[in-house]
């Protein structure tokens, strides 16, 4: 999993400022239950200033096989997050709110980007943190055919850039409990989200990033 893939997940699960009013695609107007949906996501997620989960991800890139990770995630407004995959390659992302940091202990070294340079990485991802258009850059639609996991399945289409964005909300809490992303060359992102709690108590020191001893420091090449 990329940083800024990271991001845009933890964005739309607990940051993105949805407009009801501007999720309609061009075209007919949006249904009215599809405009109730998205209003109540956007008070829920409004509401929500920080959360912990459990997530297990599966990776299918084209011409390879699935790779599967599972592990916790806190995160924290603004922009502070914190990614631990333990199973079965370890690997740590953090965000203090400025930098970006994911440290591969197989390697021993750490890559760090801007945060704003990492959100700006991809539509879907500025959209996710709250940056992009939803009404220029997607289409928004229940899934249909819906998948029979008793969610609220909604599609966010990239209008350009070849990104589709599956989400399932738990009907009752609209906590987001998975998370598909397609990318333009195929490859498919999913995560499942478990053992969620909301606006939960996190100290800043959960989100501050030491380097091992001996570790590598890579800086992200900055943006053109």
């Amino acid at each position: 999993m990329s940083p800024a893939f990271v991001a845009a997940i933890v964005t739309l699960l607990a940051a993105a400022p949805l407009h009801p009013e501007t999720m309609a695609p061009s075209g007919p107007p949006v249904s009215k239950d599809l405009k109730q949906v998205l209003d109540r996501l956007q008070r829920h997620y409004r509401e929500t200033n920080s959360f912990t989960a459990k997530f297990n991800e599966e990776i299918a890139a084209v011409g390879a096989p699935k790779k599967q990770r599972q592990g916790t995630v806190s995160f924290r407004k603004p922009g502070r997050m914190r990614w631990e995959f333990e199973t079965p390659e370890k690997q740590t992302i953090v965000s203090d709110g400025e930098t970006l940091y994911s440290y591969d202990p197989d390697l021993n070294q750490v890559v760090e980007t801007p945060l704003k340079q990492a959100i700006k990485s991809s539509s879907a991802t500025s959209f996710l943190l709250g940056i992009g258009n939803i009404s220029r850059d997607f289409k928004a639609a229940f899934a249909n055919p819906a998948p029979a996991n008793g969610l609220v399945n909604l599609i966010l289409d990239a209008k350009t850039g070849g990104y589709k964005i599956e989400v399932g909300l738990d009907p009752k809490t609209y906590n987001l409990m998975t998370l598909t992303l397609t990318d333009q060359l195929g490859d498919v992102t999913k995560i499942d989200f478990s053992d969620i709690h909301d606006n939960v108590e996190l100290s800043d020191s959960l989100f501050a990033f030491n380097a091992p001893a001996g570790a590598d420091i890579v800086t992200a090449p900055a943006s053109p």
